[in-house]
């Protein structure tokens, strides 16, 4: 039986091209579920197959595991407490084990046995598949569409499948049996039955691959696509930057009549690409990103991280675009929230800010208009850029004396501490918020104190309000405040997951 054994495995090995320790191992396997089914409970069988003679052992395990973890399974566990007196040098982790008596291979079902050892030859075979696929370091996959599996595409490369799933698809593309596709490897989990390679032709990453295998200079090292955004099927953006003089980034990318960029256009289904030039000045980079509209002027909120752009009347839906997909594409190619208005609307806008600047400089610093109309005309829009800028960019100003910035800087840093501490009073006098709320990201004590004023004390009080009730309480913009409420909604959504499993 042992000679049989040992012919059955390099049979095994040979036709399915796999090592013959896989097939040993496979066969180990094999005896030990089949020896486990004689024990109650969930024991640990270990079997050990020689590899020339084909005789084999068996034995029983525990695993030793620390006194403070208890044991989880007292059938193949010991606490390393118990086992010390009799193997003083055993540690956590090691495995204790005992000779048993081994099931002799006749008894052992034939179809359980020969299940389980295929099973692990096609796993073995598949992994082995596998690594040699990714071995090979492509980042795109070409295939053949070979079914569908609820809503997703298989995708088969030799004896490899790739899944496409719904969502990763480009919308309204119609694929079929027999298509060839190619698509981005996203990643590989093997866990997955069947097609553990996961694809997607709808990521920016894909995009960006497309125009690497289309763009010499880009594998060179001439050009580098810094980032890309995309609105799969309809429309994306890239920017791109040159890292060679010579090599003008826009013109190589869209290449001699525009035949690299119609390869990637044509590989997307027709998705227009618009090739944006990178910039380290963020500004510039949005003006280039919102083309083909043309920005009239714009004003960048560092703290904020947005900025408001200014066009005419006739670029308005050009950088809007249709259903605001041009502004929403440059906002995600560039990083920056982009507020895009007219004229008019700038104009109101920083009417209403200057008129509240001036508003607050006259009333907390106790100056008359003109003296509050050249801080704002220096830049100047809070008490504490006028408290703590740097003395000597204040001294600079021609309006101002050096006694007159000394007091405004002195009157400035008093109101702030006064501010400071009547906050800390209004604190101590309302109810405490809850610590939930109070650790929740993006809340600085200020906003705390003014959620207490509003009577918002836990993370439920605010994730039960709406975006212009928050912007109501706490001075902010409706955006920040919408983005602010579904942080603290974010744990309902956990909780539910976490009841539904």
């Amino acid at each position: 039986m042992n000679r049989e054994m040992l012919m059955l495995v390099d049979a095994i090995s040979r036709e399915k091209n796999v090592e013959r320790d896989v097939v040993f191992g496979a066969v180990e396997s094999a005896l030990a579920q089949a020896t486990k089914k004689l024990y109650q409970g969930e024991v640990d069988i270990r079997v050990a197959l020689d590899r020339d003679s084909g005789n084999y052992e068996t034995f029983r395990r525990w695993l030793v595991v620390p006194d403070s973890a208890g044991l989880q399974n007292p059938e193949a566990e010991e606490l390393v407490s118990d086992v010390r007196d009799d193997i003083p040098d055993i540690e956590e982790g090691d495995y204790i084990e005992k000779p048993i008596e081994s099931l002799p291979i006749g008894r052992i079902g034939a179809m359980a046995a020969k299940q389980v050892i295929l099973q692990k030859i096609r796993d073995a075979e598949r992994e082995m598949l596998l690594n040699d696929f990714m071995s090979r370091g492509d980042k795109i996959f070409v295939g053949t569409v070979k079914r569908m599996d609820k809503g997703d595409i298989i995708v088969e490369s030799g004896r490899v499948e790739g899944r496409l799933r719904r969502n990763e698809m480009i919308p309204k593309e119609n694929l079929r049996t027999g298509d060839r596709v190619r698509a981005m490897i996203m990643e590989v989990d093997l866990t997955l039955r069947g097609a553990p390679i996961i694809l997607s032709r709808s990521s920016p990453a894909y995009m960006v691959e497309l125009f690497r295998q289309e763009v010499p200079e880009i594998e060179q090292g001439l050009l580098e696509i810094k980032s890309c955004a995309r609105d799969p099927g309809s429309r994306a953006k890239i920017a791109v930057l040159s890292h060679d003089k010579r090599v003008d980034p826009i013109g190589t990318c869209v290449g001699v009549r525009g035949t690299r960029v119609n390869g990637v256009t044509n590989e997307l289904a027709g998705e227009r690409v618009d090739i944006v030039l990178w910039s380290e000045d963020p500004a510039q980079f949005v003006i280039g990103a919102l083309a083909p509209a043309n920005v009239s002027s714009i004003v960048v909120d560092e703290e904020r991280h947005a900025m408001d752009v200014v066009v005419d009347e006739e670029n308005l839906a050009i950088a809007i675009g249709r259903g605001g997909q041009n502004v929403r594409l440059a906002a995600e190619l560039t990083g920056w929230k982009i507020n895009i208005m007219d004229a008019a609307e700038s104009a109101q806008k920083q009417a209403t800010e200057t008129d509240s600047s001036r508003k607050l400089f006259m009333e907390k610093l106790d100056v008359d208009e003109e003296m509050a109309d050249i801080l704002i005309h220096e830049g100047f829009t809070s008490l504490e850029e006028i408290a703590y800028v740097p003395l000597q960019e204040m001294l600079e100003i021609e309006s101002f004396d050096e006694e007159t910035v000394h007091e405004l800087r002195s009157r400035a840093k008093d109101v702030l501490l006064t501010m400071e501490i009547a906050l800390e009073e209004d604190a101590e006098a309302a109810e405490p918020v809850s610590q939930d709320l109070n650790d929740l990201e993006g809340l600085t004590p200020e906003l705390i104190a003014k959620l207490q004023a509003g009577g918002i004390h836990t993370r439920d009080d605010l994730a039960d309000l709406a975006g212009d009730e928050l912007s109501e309480i706490t001075g902010q913009s409706e955006d920040e405040a919408t983005t602010l409420i579904m942080k603290a909604r974010a744990h309902w959504f956990t909780n539910d997951a976490a009841s539904q499993e």
